[in-house]
C-alpha cells in the first residue's frame, strides 16, 4: 500500500509540473509572468492548485485523483493549439523533478508522510536546479556563439520595432540576397536565446551580411542582445504601446527601443522620426521624407526624398504602412552598396511576408490573411484598406493582445465602421469587445470550432480579413 501511494505521489508530480514547464515555456521560463502576466489565470486554480489541495486531503485516494487530474490535462491539452514542445530544456527539468521527487519520498517512506510540501519541494527544487543549469549552459552556448560570429565576421544589421520588425527584416533579405550571402534569424526569432541557438545551429559560414532581429520584454533585453552582437548597423522602426502591460509607460517602450544603438561598432542607425533623439551624424530618419502614400488591394506605392531627390515607388504588398517598413530597409540596403536603380525594381517584385496581409482567394470568398498584425495601428490601417470593397465584409480577430481597454475600444470603433460582421475569437478580449462592437458578432473561445463558424456565418463574395491571432490558451 505505501509503494502504491509512492507511485500515485510521484505521478502526481510529474502531472502538476506539466502543466508547470507548459506555462513556463508559454512565457518564455518567466515565472514571474506566469504568475503575474497569465492570461487565463483561473487555470492555475483548477489544473495546478485544486490537484494540490485534493492530495492533501485525499492523500489515500491518489490514484483515484491521478487518473482525474491526467484526463483534465488531456482535455485541456485538446483545446489549445500551443501545445509543449519536449525540447532538450523540458526533457532535463523532468529528469530533475523525477530525481528530487524519488529523493524526497524515499526520505518520507519510513513515516508515510508525504504531503504538501513533499509535493511542492520537488517542484521547487527541480524549477531551481532547472534555471542553474540552463544558465550555465547559457553561457557555454553565448561563449560558442560568439566564437563561430567572430570567426564568420559577417556585416551585422540589427532590427527592432513596436510594429514591423519582421516585415523590415524580410524585405532587407529580399532586397540584398541577389548582391551578397546573407542570412536572417528565422520567422520571429528575436531573444538573446534564440539567436545564440540559431547562430550556434544554423548560421552558415559563408554569411556576408546577417540579419538580426531584436525583441523584448523589459528594459535591458534589448542592450544585451546589442552588447552580444556588436552590429554595424540598426534599423529602429515605429513605436507604440505594444506590450504596454510589460513596460507600463511609453517612454520604457522607446529607451528600451533605443538600446539597439548600444553597439561598438555602430557605422549607421536608421531610426523612425518620430522619436527624438539627439543629432548625431551617424543617424538617418526615415518617415517625414515619404508622402503620397497610396494603398490598394493591388499594393501600394509612394514618394520618397532622399538627398533632395524624390523617387516613386511600388511595390506589391497590401497596406499603407509598409511604404514606411520598406523605407526602413531600403535605407539599409542602399547604404550597404546597392544603387537606388536597382532598389527600385526589387522593391516592385518584394514577396508578403506571411500571415502579413496575404491575399488569398479561396471558394469565391476573398480572404486577407493579416494574423501576424498585432499592433492597433497596423490593424486599423488593414481595415481602411479593404474599406471600399464591394461585397460583404467580415473581421475575425481577438483585439489587440497585450495592451489597453482603450486600444481595444479604439479597434472596436473602427470595426462598426467598416465591416458588416466580427467573429471574436479567444477569451483576452471578448469582455471589452463583446461591449463595444455594435455590428452583429459572433464570439468563438475555442478555436477548433472557428471553421465550422465561418462556413455557417460568411458566403461566396465575402471578404474575410483574419486581423491578430493568439494562441488558444489565450
Amino acid at each position: 500500500m505505501i509503494w502504491l501511494h509512492l507511485i500515485g505521489h510521484v505521478l502526481l508530480t510529474l502531472l502538476l509540473g506539466f502543466y508547470l514547464i507548459q506555462n513556463l515555456q508559454w512565457y518564455n521560463y518567466r515565472l514571474s509572468r506566469v504568475i503575474l502576466h497569465h492570461h487565463a489565470p483561473w487555470q492555475h486554480i483548477a489544473l495546478f492548485l485544486a490537484p494540490l489541495f485534493a492530495y492533501i486531503a485525499l492523500r489515500e485516494y491518489v490514484i483515484v485523483l491521478d487518473v482525474i487530474y491526467a484526463g483534465a490535462l488531456y482535455l485541456w491539452q485538446k483545446r489549445i493549439d500551443k501545445r509543449l514542445v519536449f525540447t532538450a530544456r523540458v526533457k532535463r527539468f523532468f529528469v530533475l523533478l523525477l530525481g528530487w521527487t524519488l529523493m524526497l519520498d524515499l526520505l518520507c517512506l519510513a513515516k508515510f508522510s508525504c504531503s504538501f510540501f513533499s509535493t511542492i519541494a520537488p517542484l521547487a527544487l527541480a524549477l531551481l536546479s532547472s534555471i542553474l543549469i540552463e544558465k550555465y549552459l547559457f553561457a557555454v552556448f553565448k561563449k560558442e556563439a560568439k566564437s563561430k560570429l567572430n570567426a564568420i565576421d559577417p556585416t551585422i544589421v540589427a532590427i527592432t520595432a513596436s510594429y514591423g520588425k519582421t516585415s523590415i527584416k524580410n524585405f532587407l533579405y529580399q532586397l540584398l540576397e541577389k548582391d551578397f550571402n546573407v542570412y536572417k534569424t528565422p520567422r520571429s526569432v528575436n531573444t538573446l536565446a534564440g539567436i545564440l541557438k540559431d547562430i550556434n545551429e544554423e548560421l552558415p559560414k559563408d554569411t556576408q551580411i546577417y540579419i538580426v532581429e531584436a525583441g523584448a520584454r523589459e528594459r535591458g533585453d534589448i542592450y544585451e542582445i546589442a552588447e552580444f552582437l556588436e552590429h554595424h548597423y540598426a534599423i529602429v522602426g515605429k513605436i507604440g504601446p505594444q506590450h504596454i502591460e510589460y513596460f507600463k509607460t511609453i517612454e520604457n517602450i522607446i529607451l528600451t527601443k533605443l538600446e539597439l544603438l548600444h553597439s561598438k561598432r555602430l557605422k549607421k542607425a536608421f531610426l523612425w522620426d518620430g522619436i527624438e533623439t539627439k543629432d548625431d551624424e551617424k543617424f538617418i530618419k526615415f518617415g517625414k521624407n515619404i508622402t503620397n502614400v497610396k494603398a490598394t488591394l493591388e499594393g501600394v506605392e509612394w514618394d520618397l526624398e532622399i538627398d533632395g531627390k524624390k523617387y516613386r515607388l511600388f511595390a506589391p504588398l497590401l497596406g499603407d504602412f509598409n511604404a514606411l517598413n520598406i523605407t526602413a530597409a531600403l535605407l539599409a540596403a542602399r547604404e550597404l552598396g546597392v544603387d537606388m536603380q536597382t532598389l527600385q525594381k526589387r522593391v516592385a517584385e518584394l514577396k508578403p511576408v506571411e500571415h502579413r496581409l496575404q491575399k488569398i482567394e479561396a471558394g469565391g470568398k476573398l480572404i486577407i490573411d493579416d494574423s501576424f498584425n498585432g499592433n492597433v495601428e497596423g490593424m486599423k490601417a488593414s481595415y481602411e484598406l479593404v474599406k471600399g470593397y464591394e461585397g460583404r465584409k467580415v473581421v475575425v480577430t481577438p483585439g489587440v493582445v497585450e495592451s489597453d481597454e482603450a486600444a481595444n475600444e479604439e479597434l472596436a470603433k473602427k470595426i462598426n465602421e467598416v465591416f458588416d460582421l466580427a467573429i471574436i475569437t479567444g477569451k483576452v478580449n471578448k469582455e471589452i469587445l463583446q461591449k463595444s462592437i455594435m455590428i452583429p458578432k459572433v464570439v468563438v473561445e475555442d478555436k477548433n470550432r472557428l471553421q465550422d463558424i465561418l462556413a455557417r456565418h460568411t458566403k461566396p463574395g465575402d471578404l474575410i480579413l483574419f486581423s491578430n491571432d493568439t494562441p488558444s490558451f489565450m
